[in-house]
């Protein structure tokens, strides 16, 4: 019997620990489909497959294809580790940047992107509030590439050049950091979900030396969300409820209502958009019964008389 070792494209030369035996006691190691001739020595070819391979020798490849024509083989596969296809992301971002790919990615930078950033993220928001799995899954693969094509944007600055691994090593270097009950043991701090969140904001603030509850604090966002995240921290930090603005006017009130609702244990941007997409739903439910009675545009009335009970 023959072995056939199948190796991974992404990890190049990288064997299995579980071919090392066969690679021991082989005859003879070829290389089939796939394998470049610089990785011959380190994985101790002898020279390409024959069309007869002898019982006891191995195959090194990296075309599955290629098992076809050997059916009785021994098969070993290269584990992928979790995320690797990421590489291939990265990898074709880097070849769209380059000279020699894309004119228009080419010319982009960090504000032209902004745009994009902001159309994925609300993509991907309405297809998690329309619970479509098809569309979640292309619509993170689009907030994805926005974070790839600003690290290669960024590994470009001639000032303070990062690329995508030390995105990547700074997120690992958080995730770890504010996770001291996972990974160095128990943090008596943290019992629920609840206490781990404000556990996250006490680490967040010691590790930023921020002076603010609101230091952090994206002023660029949406306002309902805005207000509600104001809110959300000043309540950590004590802040008594009778001291909210007051006011009759609107922008007022809404940070009112935001604030109550907040303080309520809701999301208030959630809420507000559940209530807009009905709304969207209703107009054009009434829209269309309108036009199915040969109206082109509707009175008052009108839109009392279609409107969804």
């Amino acid at each position: 019997m023959i072995t056939v070792i199948v190796l991974s494209e992404r990890l190049d030369a990288v064997l299995p620990a579980a071919a090392l035996p066969a690679l021991r006691s082989a005859k003879a190691v070829y290389a089939g489909e796939g394998v470049p001739l610089e990785f011959w020595s380190s994985l101790g070819v002898d020279g390409p497959a024959p069309a007869e391979v002898p019982d006891g020798a191995v195959v090194i490849t990296t075309e599955p294809a290629e098992l076809s024509l050997r059916p009785d083989a021994h098969v070993i596969t290269t584990p992928e580790p979790m995320g690797a296809a990421l590489l291939d992301a990265a990898a074709v971002m880097h070849r769209l940047r380059s000279p020699g790919g894309c004119p228009w990615d080419a010319e982009q930078d960090h504000l032209s992107l902004r745009q994009y950033l902001l159309e994925e993220t609300f993509e991907l928001l309405e297809a998690i509030e329309d619970g479509d799995r098809a569309a979640m899954r292309e619509e993170l693969g689009d907030v994805l590439l926005q974070v790839l094509f600003h690290s290669r944007v960024a590994a470009e600055d001639p000032g303070d050049p990062f690329d995508i691994d030390a995105v990547a090593s700074d997120l690992v270097a958080k995730l770890v950091g504010r996770h001291p009950h996972v990974f160095e043991g128990h943090d008596p701090a943290v019992h629920d979900a609840t206490s781990q969140e404000h556990r996250w904001e006490e680490l967040k603030q010691v590790e930023k030396r921020r002076e603010s509850s609101v230091d952090g604090v994206a002023l660029g966002q949406p306002a309902v969300a805005l207000a509600a995240k104001l809110v959300q921290r000043t309540k950590r930090a004590g802040f008594p409820v009778d001291l909210l603005p007051e006011g009759d006017d609107t922008g007022t009130a809404l940070f009112a209502v935001t604030a109550l609702a907040k303080l309520a244990g809701e999301d208030p941007e959630t809420e507000l958009r559940q209530v807009c997409r009905r709304f969207a739903a209703n107009v054009r439910e009434a829209e269309a019964k309108a036009r199915a009675e040969g109206l082109d545009s509707l009175t008052a009335e009108d839109w009392r008389r279609f409107w969804p009970a």
